[in-house]
Formats: C-alpha cells, structure tokens, sequence
C-alpha cells in the first residue's frame, strides 16, 4: 500500500504482470478422514485454538492484516486444492473464507495462493537454500543442532522465510505445498496440505494471497489485482503439540515462538491466527484450520512495496 493510500481512503488499481497458474488436473477433493470426519463438526476431546476473544460479527468487519511478502514467493504455482505432492508430515485441512471487509459480502471466484515451508522448514524451489534459507540442509535434510522441546531465546537478524529481504529466484524446480485455488459463491475454498514446520527466526506460518479482477481461462488464472498479501499462524499449545510427531521431532532448529516473531501483529484472527480443531492428545491424526479474511478488493497490496512492515496492520502502516 503506498503513502497515500489508507484502509477507508482513495484506491488505485495496479495491472499486474500477465499472471498464469499451470493447470495440473481438477485438484484432488479433500480427503475423507480429514476433511470428511473433520468437517462434520466438533467431536470429543478437540481442541479449539484461541480466537482472541472476536465473535464472527466482529472479525468480519475487520481488514485482515497485510504483511510482506518474503523471498520465496513463486508467480506460477499450480491450480490444486491438494498442494502436499510427497511430503511427510500431520493431514492439514485449511478452509479459508474471502469476504469484502466493507459489506461481509464473500468474494467469488477470487484466485487464493498459499506456500509454506515443510516439516523441516524447507521450501519448494529453494531447497538448496536448506531451512528456511538459513544455509545448508539442502534438499530436506534435518539442520544439525540439539532439538530444544521449548522455544528460547529471541530472533536475530531479519527473518528468513517471511519477512523482508527482497524475492530470491528459485534454485530448483519442486513445487511442492505450494498450489492456487478459486472461492466459491461463498467466497470459501480449501486446501489439502501440511501442517508446517519451522525454520530459524520465524514461528510456524503459511503465506497467501488473494487476487481479484482476473480471468479464469484453460491456462489458469490471468491479470487482475492482488488485494491482500497476508500470513497465516498457529497457536503455540498446538505447535508443540505437533513438535512431538515425526518428522516435526527431527527438525532440531531453535523454534520461534509465537510472541517472539517479528510479522505475526498480535492482534488475533485479525492478523491471522488460525482456528485449529483436532483431537486432543491425536494431532498425528490431522487438523482442520479456518480462517475468514477480510479484504478489500479494490486495494492492491502485493507485498513488495516495503509500505507494509512486519508486524504492521494495513490500517498501521501509514502511520
């Protein structure tokens, strides 16, 4: 968002680069057992993460928070709900809901990217940059070091795999957790992934974003805006919760934690924080995260401008 630019203020639209998303297949539906049982509704003994106290009325007329986009964005990932290709790791159901922040109407047929690193906190174009692009590991190997059951300590030095820092070009051509997908008519979609992993300087985390005013074609997704920019969190008890399974166990990288991360703005499901529902004490058996944004579409936040800081709200960052 430029200087100019506020939440409620003048917008300008920014054609984007002639964007195209490969096809690969209709994308798989979710699978049964995860998004089948899970999706039914609550059970014995889930857990339910903190939504920091907003009921759905209150969120749904909030902006979502922008964040920067981070060096390992790819503008050509593929069109699939099922972005998890080989990768080991807990059943992740991530059920996002797109709604105008002005009138909590959902946007249809906007295009939601998502990319997030591994379990061992690798990302999928880069893996020759290891975890996270801390250096070495390349290629998915757990980094060396003494695994650490809770976090200490505080980032050092700009975070690797979110924040600023400018776009890395890949190194590689995996495309793994990485994948495109259209809302519907109620401005919902779902992904079929991964629970992530963590890398040095950063909580556990998933990129998105949302575009608008494109063109669906047999090629994919075409032009348009890209109206938010954001990152999703976890909450801690289910971090550590997921840290005791394979092959999260292995990833020996001192942990970020929440509180200690330098984009995640604090402000609950506003700034990102996922809804988790899964079975306490069975995390292994896989988890449903839900979140709605609210966005603006007609606002252009790529990411890339340097006007959104880490740990700035869209509302903030003009001040």
């Amino acid at each position: 968002m430029t200087g100019q630019e506020t939440a409620h203020g003048p917008k300008h639209k920014r054609d984007l680069t002639r964007r195209k998303v490969i096809a690969a297949g209709a994308g798989a539906v979710v699978a049964a057992g995860v998004g089948g049982t899970f999706a039914a509704g609550a059970f014995a003994g889930e857990k339910t993460a903190d939504t920091n106290g907003k009921t759905a009325g209150e969120v749904c007329y909030k902006l979502t928070s922008e964040t920067t986009e981070g060096p390992y964005y790819i503008d050509a990932d593929k069109l699939r709900r099922d972005v998890t290709e080989d990768q080991e790791g807990i059943p992740l159901t991530l059920r996002l809901k797109v709604i105008d922040s002005e009138t909590c109407r959902p946007l249809a047929n906007a295009a939601v990217d998502i990319w997030h690193c591994n379990a061992l906190g690798v990302y999928s174009g880069y893996e020759a940059m290891g975890s996270g692009g801390g250096g070495g590991g390349g290629g998915g190997t757990p980094p060396s070091g003494t695994l650490t059951g809770t976090p200490t300590g505080t980032p050092t030095g700009a975070p690797p795999g979110g924040g600023g820092g400018g776009h890395e070009e890949p190194t590689d051509d995996e495309r793994y957790l990485r994948g495109t997908w259209r809302t519907d008519k109620k401005g919902e979609v779902v992904f079929r992934t991964v629970f992530p992993g963590w890398y040095q300087g950063r909580c556990v985390h998933i990129h998105t974003k949302v575009h608008v005013n494109g063109t669906w074609t047999d090629a994919g997704y075409e032009g348009g805006t890209t109206c938010h920019t954001g990152q999703l969190f976890f909450d801690e008890e289910s971090v550590l919760a997921s840290a005791e399974v394979e092959p999260y166990s292995t990833n020996s990288t001192t942990r970020t934690t929440l509180d200690e991360d330098t984009i995640y703005p604090g402000n609950g499901t506003e700034g990102g924080l996922l809804t988790l529902k899964y079975k306490k004490g069975a995390i292994a058996r896989g988890v449903v995260a839900t979140l709605t944004m609210g966005v603006d579409p007609e606002a252009t936040h790529d990411g890339t401008d340097g006007s959104v800081q880490p740990g700035a709200s869209a509302s903030a960052s003009t001040a």
